[in-house]
Parts: C-alpha cells; structure tokens; sequence
C-alpha cells in the first residue's frame, strides 16, 4: 500500500484571514461591494456611495467593519478561480463588533488602536497618515506580515 502521507507539520494554522476567531459576542452586517477590484477577506471596509454599498478606500468616520471569510462567493468571472475576497456587486459578511484574524501591515503590539492604510486597507498601529479603526484593537503582539487577532468589544 502506498504512502499517503508521511511528514507533518509540528504546527497547525490557528486561524485564516477574514476567521471569526472566537465565540465572544459579535454582530454582522452585510453589504454591496461597490470596488471594481475585489476587496479580500480580513480588510476593513468604508461606507459606499450607496445605501448598501461598501468600499476599501478608507474614509474617516465611515468604517463599517471587517470583511469576513466566505468560500461560497462566487468564482472570478473571467478565470472561474475562486479566491479570497469578495468580487464586485457581491454582497460581504462584515465583522461590526467582535473578534477576526487579519494581517498585521507592521509589527504590532497588544491593545494598540488600529489603524488603516487609505490606499490599501492594511491595518497598522501607527497613526501617522493612516485612518482610525474607531473601537478595534489588536489582541496581540506580532510581527509584520503575521496573523493578528483584532478586536471590538
């Protein structure tokens, strides 16, 4: 019989971009994403044009929330790959208040404020030319590039 597999990780993944990663209280919305580019899952996403709209371009005063991780969206049109983000005139899962694994832009610390990068949607901890995250704090120390827990309570 044959090897299926042989070598294993010493690690397991502890959660994925755009995861709710715990059971603490949380409330989500849903809206229309307005950007012709896709917008990726663990983002923070602004108030659109619309009345249900969402877009990534960080406003201040506007934000809705965190983008949330869904393997249901629908394939790229043009390609038919799936990928990590929400495609436009999808409707997103946003995160408003509770806990979700996103991407450290910087190295971050422990209860700092959150911040978002305008052009981007990379969250930092430095408030120099970035946007507030009203409300949203990083949950633990990590390193640029990591997976970071992030939250509103």
């Amino acid at each position: 019989m044959a090897v299926v597999q042989s070598t294993y990780a010493t690690d397991h993944a502890v959660g994925f971009l755009g995861m709710v990663a715990n059971g603490e209280t949380s409330n989500r919305i849903s809206r229309t994403v307005e950007d012709a580019t896709a917008i990726a899952f663990g983002r923070p996403v602004w108030r659109g044009a619309g009345d249900h709209g969402c877009i990534l371009a960080a406003t201040a005063g506007t934000l809705l929330g965190i983008t949330i991780a869904n393997y249901a969206v629908p394939p790229v049109q043009s390609t038919g790959a799936n990928v990590d983000s929400y495609p436009q005139y999808a409707t997103a899962g946003i995160l408003t208040q509770g806990v979700i694994w996103v991407t450290a832009g910087e190295a971050v610390t422990d209860g700092a404020q959150a911040y978002a990068v305008p052009s981007t949607g990379v969250i930092v901890d430095t408030s120099t030319d970035n946007v507030i995250m009203p409300g949203w704090f990083f949950d633990q120390t990590v390193a640029s590039g990591a997976l970071v827990r992030l939250a509103k309570r």
